[in-house]
């Protein structure tokens, strides 16, 4: 069997792994990689190429950037701002909510900007009166347009950034992306605001995030003490903490005003089935509230002899808006962006230069900097690039290039792009973004080859129709995030993102080729 048939079965083994979905995608990544170099197609050296990759370490570093600014408070602030100025007609509030998630997602990426801007959302819907169900998906789906907005939108970005470079052209630009992006988002707001009221769904979800925004308003009157600022700042903080059943602490005596044995934590409030007391000794279920710097409660609530009833991150992420050093971590982001957008160094430089400032500087931990990072987001990459890398040199690009060209012709290059972008968006819905553009990258790479076109505008078509995930719950992670607050079926998402899906093929087809020409 030739290496072009062994790369095509090991294809469609992944994309049957990944739409099956009863494997785990880092594990289907790994297996393809050495299903590769174990049939002889890749070379030891090409197999673990893709682990060695700089788009490895920038995409690894934008992780830790984007936790920066989220556990700073940094988006939850721009969220309380939209709901001050935002009233409460409800076409106004969905398109500002869609420019922010928008704006947030060209900085932390797709889920991070849905996850930290959810409950916000929830509880804006709330608040004008509307359900979750008419907020929520207009939420995710502009975060996938807000991806295309410049280079660290998303990690597809990168990729094909380098995938640019492999051709002999330069990267594509920080801000290149917002060429095809503005206009996209644009349209993907008036779609969503005017389609919308008609095919969301008007549902109430049984359970929603919850919103700790008003958490010292509500503590304060929950243990009957004074706010002013005292319970919550951007230095000091509070949790209530319950004692666990066998926990070591029953028979311990407490009082309020007493230090912890760790020295650095202070009991405030002491409740039994919501009573207050002064003075007690402990007993399965008593709950105390602890009051201390930030990075005190989250070292030491960390016991399983207690229960945290709110961990102190969230309580800090909502209610603490712009928290501490937030301006540093807002000062090292205008940093990289500035060396992104100049290219004075390597893309994967700069972001490992904004990391490292991140936790040299103090912004994050080197425990949150760790936990910061989606290995499985990692894995999959460094997995998949030796398929791309197989799917190059076997041939099986070019076989499969082939034979779309002999589909479509070669009288027009739109057609030749149009195919490139369904396919892309088609398989899109069934699995990752990432693995369907190291898919289809050099898919299309052979076809510029091919037809003596520009590889640009169908690398970038590839990258359109990639962020094109409108019509399934299992599209992306941020699609999955809002289906239970949102209290979504599998159906709901078609009615909507059935357009949305139209207007990205079309901004491929038509948008791309004005900005990057198929003949320069």
């Amino acid at each position: 069997m030739g290496d072009i048939s062994i790369t095509l079965i090991v294809l469609l083994a992944a994309i049957v792994l990944f739409v099956w979905n009863a494997v785990p995608v880092e594990i289907v990544a790994i297996g393809v990689a050495l299903s590769l170099f174990l049939t002889g197609v890749l070379s030891f050296e090409q197999t673990l190429a893709g682990f060695g990759d700089p788009v490895i370490v920038f995409i690894a570093a934008l992780f830790v950037v984007s936790e920066a600014l989220d556990a700073t408070g940094v988006t939850t602030w721009a969220g309380q701002q939209l709901t001050k100025r935002t009233g409460t007609n409800q076409r106004i509030v969905v398109t500002f909510v869609m420019l922010l998630v928008a704006v947030v997602t060209a900085l932390i990426s797709v889920n991070g900007a849905v996850a930290s801007l959810l409950p916000m959302v929830v509880v804006l819907a709330i608040r004008i009166r509307q359900p979750p169900s008419r907020m929520l998906m207009p939420l995710a789906f502009g975060a996938h347009a807000g991806s295309l907005l410049v280079l660290t939108g998303t990690p597809v970005n990168v990729l094909v950034s380098e995938l640019a470079v492999s051709t002999g052209h330069a990267p594509f630009g920080f801000f290149e992306f917002g060429l095809v992006g503005l206009p996209l988002v644009a349209g993907t707001i008036l779609v969503t605001v005017f389609l919308g009221p008609r095919l969301l769904p008007d549902r109430a979800a049984e359970v929603a995030p919850k919103d700790l925004s008003d958490h010292a308003r509500t503590l304060a009157a929950q243990y009957s003490l004074e706010d002013a600022g005292s319970l919550l700042n951007r230095k000091n903080g509070v949790t209530e903490v319950v004692i666990a059943p066998r926990s070591s602490f029953v028979g311990e005596s407490v009082f309020t005003g007493m230090v912890t044995d760790s020295g650095e934590l202070v009991v405030i409030a002491i409740q039994r089935s919501g009573e207050d007391l002064t003075t007690a000794v402990l007993a399965e279920g008593d709950v105390l509230l602890l009051r201390g710097t930030w990075q005190a409660l989250d070292q030491n609530t960390a016991d399983p002899n207690v229960v945290v009833v709110d961990a102190p991150q969230l309580i800090r992420r909502q209610a603490v808006p712009m928290g501490p050093r937030a301006s540093t971590a807002l000062v090292i982001l205008a940093g990289m962006v500035i060396l992104l957008a100049t290219g004075i160094v390597p893309a994967a430089v700069a972001a490992m230069a904004a990391a490292t400032a991140m936790v040299l500087l103090r912004v994050l931990t080197v425990a949150q900097a760790h936990r910061s990072i989606s290995w499985t987001t990692l894995i999959l990459v460094g997995g998949m690039i030796p398929l791309s890398t197989a799917i190059q040199v076997s041939g099986a690009a070019d076989a499969i290039a082939n034979g779309l060209v002999a589909a479509v012709g070669t009288s027009s290059p739109y057609l030749l792009l149009l195919g490139i972008a369904v396919v892309t968006s088609v398989l899109g819905q069934l699995i990752s973004n990432m693995a369907t553009a190291l898919i289809l990258g050099p898919i299309a790479i052979a076809i510029a080859t091919e037809t003596g076109i520009s590889p640009l505008p169908l690398l970038m078509g590839v990258t359109v129709a990639a962020a094109a995930s409108f019509l399934t719950p299992v599209a992306t992670p941020a699609n999955t995030m809002v289906m239970g607050p949102g209290a979504y079926r599998f159906g709901d998402y078609w009615k909507l993102g059935l357009p949305l899906l139209l207007l990205f093929i079309a901004g491929a087809t038509f948008l791309v080729p004005v900005f990057w020409p198929f003949h320069p």
